[in-house]
């Protein structure tokens, strides 16, 4: 039998009190030698890792750089700024896409980054321009040139039913950037505007002359927006450049970018959109909203512009912005044509008998708008391009969308 007490005599140990273990003093020491060297190898690769050129290196994207524009294009994950950022990084930019992908599309930004891998040259920041906190994290990480500010809701019909959301996403969030911009020294902004700020205008074309009197909150919301630029702008050297767009189609003429709006707004988007989306069987049919308007066959009158030369317009403004001045300019065609020739020229282009549904009147639409586009080609020697190529050819006007595809 195993003598306890004995045991207990010959040993120097004392013995493990209340359920805890006994540490022997020589391996305790052995134990602090260990969490020193391993506390002292922690350090030092943190020291490496701190001064490793590659690590240590601050962003490209951090610090201006002489002989490059790196412009941040808010909803570069858009229709319109996916665009947009195509033709600024085909043109040697730096950019930074921000976006919260609400109306974005994910795909646009690994399309961008597929076709410009290379380090410094586009940089995408998942993100909401109506948090202040993040908008002021991205201007101060950021060293930019210049802002294309496309990010808003944009369609005139969810206006009507859910205004404070235009209010909210577009004006209030064009003040947070503008705010961002003047604490951080960015000094150029080319602002994303509508020719829904004229609202309905007595008399046509539209020129940047013409009252503006929005008729739906879209409209309001983008004027309310462009009031604010230039209430600042009365005490400020920055160089301002708004765009007043009138109806965008078209997409990339290699077919790497094009517009897919998320299927619970397909109702609300653009005409070009929704005419390609019946043709291609996406979905039933397409509804024309308004036959009883004072035009010709009753339907809505529009400028169709294409993207590709709306994007070129904003290249030529970013290259003309000068500090301390505004331009103002309409960009359109100068023509205008009806739904019913739009839904006509895509039945022609694809080849497919839409099905066509005429509703009633959407609230907030207007009759006839169309613009005077002869500011811009005055001032940024900017026209319709690719309207006067089909032109060339001898087609009507409006079968331009022959040469594209959308989606």
């Amino acid at each position: 039998m195993f003598n306890f007490t004995k045991s207990r005599a010959r040993s120097n140990r004392p013995s493990s009190l209340g359920g805890m273990d006994f540490v022997d003093p020589v391996k305790k020491s052995g134990l602090v030698r260990k969490i020193i060297f391993a506390t002292s190898l922690v350090a030092l690769c943190i020291t490496i890792i701190k001064f490793s050129p590659s690590l240590s290196s601050p962003s490209p994207f951090s610090s201006h750089e002489a002989g490059i524009t790196h412009v941040l294009v808010t909803g570069g994950a858009g229709y319109i700024g996916s665009h947009a950022a195509l033709r600024l990084l085909k043109d040697s930019h730096r950019v930074t896409i921000v976006d919260n992908l609400s109306r974005g599309n994910l795909g646009a930004i690994k399309v961008l980054q597929n076709l410009f891998p290379e380090p410094g040259r586009l940089q995408f920041i998942y993100a909401d321009l109506g948090d202040p906190k993040a908008v002021n994290k991205i201007f101060s990480e950021n060293a930019f040139d210049a802002v294309m500010h496309f990010a808003a809701v944009a369609y005139v019909g969810e206006s009507t039913l859910d205004p404070l959301k235009y209010y909210h996403n577009i004006t209030s969030n064009t003040l947070l950037v503008l705010e961002a911009m003047a604490a951080h020294n960015v000094n150029t902004l080319i602002y994303s505007s509508t020719c829904a700020t004229y609202g309905e205008p007595d008399k046509m074309p539209i020129t940047e002359e013409t009252p503006q009197h929005p008729i739906n909150p879209y409209g309001t919301a983008k004027k309310m927006a462009e009031d604010i630029i230039l209430d600042f702008h009365k005490n400020s050297d920055m160089a301002v450049m708004i765009l007043r767009y009138f109806n965008v189609i078209g997409s990339d003429p290699e077919g790497r970018l094009g517009e897919a709006p998320k299927p619970e707004l397909r109702e609300h988007g653009r005409i070009s959109a929704a005419c390609f989306d019946a043709a291609r069987g996406i979905t039933d049919g397409l509804k024309v909203r308004g036959t009883d308007y004072k035009t010709a066959d009753g339907t809505c009158i529009r400028d169709y512009i294409d993207v590709t030369d709306l994007v070129d317009a904003h290249v030529k403004a970013l290259a003309k912005a000068q500090p301390g001045e505004v331009g103002i300019y309409n960009v359109g065609t100068g023509h205008g044509r009806s739904v019913k020739e739009f839904v006509e020229a895509c039945k022609r282009a694809t080849g497919v008998s839409v099905k066509v549904d005429y509703l009633p009147r959407r609230p907030g639409d207007y009759a006839e708008v169309f613009s005077d586009p002869s500011k811009i080609l005055r001032e940024l020697n900017w026209t319709a391009k690719c309207r006067q190529r089909v032109e060339g050819l001898g087609e009507q006007p409006i079968s331009h969308m022959d040469l594209f595809e959308s989606g």
